[in-house]
């Protein structure tokens, strides 16, 4: 995006790390290229104290600093650009037309001139940004173009919260267009046709928020967020076995939990994904011309839960794979193949970020 809110002022071969920012953790990621592909350079996760971050708003600046000066020194990069991610309510996209007529400095000028039409946000108080899509299906002479806006206290939140970890917000991004980056990356392995007449559906299970993003070709047609994640089964774990929140992710990993677990908290848990996922999908079939879409691809730290993309198949119809955008990097030896394995549906978000780094964009 041109711009990407007053931040994207990168130089050919300026490397970027991908910081992705959730409510949980921070995540860092550094990826390289070369004629043979892309490579992990190095990767690592920080825990953030409960309250931190809350539904995509950064409420503890300096704990999120914190967390991002840990994962640097772990990492042992030596990148001090980054791109960092916006999502949630505080972020506007719209879809618009203009002549084709107009270079990107006229766009420019119009965009600021109408804005308040398309943006319900007082306008002293957003970053705008737009993207050039290609010509209008529509009206010939038009080209479509992406309009967002974020308010400006969200991207200043994460360019406070980088300069404390001893980073440099070099872009912000928006997080669905980095999601759809990382997807283009593995598409092909997926046998996911992005030129299907049927879009395909993209669904992060995040701790407190999914998000479900419909992708057909280069567009993205729809973005939807509710509030519902991997939280809900780790409350009822706490609740059921008298467990604090540390306790319960500890067991959850080491997989130490009673034997009435599956049963009775895993099982009906992934049913009420399952339901989300659906009811999502539904909004989206409300929302557009849809009925159906060519596969669900899950993404997201809840996504991982075995057997979780076959029972989304079997309940809803479309094809269900889970995302893993490293299936054909290389690894360097900096970065811990299993954890990395392990995190990899939670890690699309900062690959996608980390993608940034390559100009042409050319996955």
């Amino acid at each position: 995006m041109n711009g990407a809110f007053d931040v994207r002022f990168r130089k050919k071969n300026n490397m970027m790390l991908g910081i992705d920012i959730s409510s949980t953790s921070v995540k860092l990621l550094e990826i390289s290229r070369s004629n043979s592909g892309y490579r992990v350079e190095s990767y690592a996760l920080e825990p953030l104290p409960e309250g931190a971050v809350t539904e995509k708003d950064i409420k503890e600046t300096e704990a999120v600093g914190q967390a991002i000066a840990k994962v640097v020194q772990k990492s042992r990069t030596k990148l001090k650009n980054a791109a960092v991610g916006v999502a949630g309510a505080s972020v506007i996209t719209k879809l618009i037309e203009l002549s084709e007529d107009l270079d990107e400095d006229e766009m420019e000028t119009q965009i600021n001139l109408e804005a308040d039409q398309y943006i319900p946000f007082p306008l002293e108080e957003v970053r705008l940004d737009f993207d050039v899509l290609g010509p209008s299906e529509s009206h010939d002479g038009m080209v479509e173009v992406l309009l967002a806006a974020c308010k400006s206290e969200d991207v200043e939140s994460r360019e406070d919260s980088l300069e404390l970890g001893g980073l440099i917000a070099h872009e912000v991004d928006l997080e669905a267009e980095a999601l759809q980056r990382s997807f283009r990356l593995i598409a092909d392995d997926l046998g996911a046709d992005l030129d299907s007449e049927l879009p395909i559906a993209i669904v992060d299970i995040g701790h407190t928020t999914t998000t479900l993003t419909a992708l057909q070709g280069s567009r993205n047609l729809y973005t939807r967020e509710q509030l519902f994640g991997g939280k809900q089964l780790t409350e009822e774990i706490m609740r059921r076995y008298s467990m604090n929140v540390a306790e319960a992710g500890l067991a959850k990993k080491q997989n130490a939990l009673p034997d009435d677990y599956q049963d009775e908290v895993l099982l009906p848990f992934m049913e009420n994904v399952v339901q989300q996922v659906q009811r999502s999908l539904q909004f989206f079939y409300a929302a557009t011309n849809f009925n159906d879409v060519a596969m669900v691809v899950l993404a997201g730290g809840t996504s991982s839960l075995p057997g979780l993309a076959e029972l989304i198949e079997e309940k809803i119809g479309p094809r269900t794979v889970v995302a893993n955008p490293f299936a054909n990097m290389a690894v360097s030896s900096k970065a811990n193949v299993t954890a990395l394995t392990n995190d990899a549906p939670a890690l699309m978000i900062a690959c996608g970020l980390a993608l940034r780094s390559f100009e042409d964009g050319k996955y």
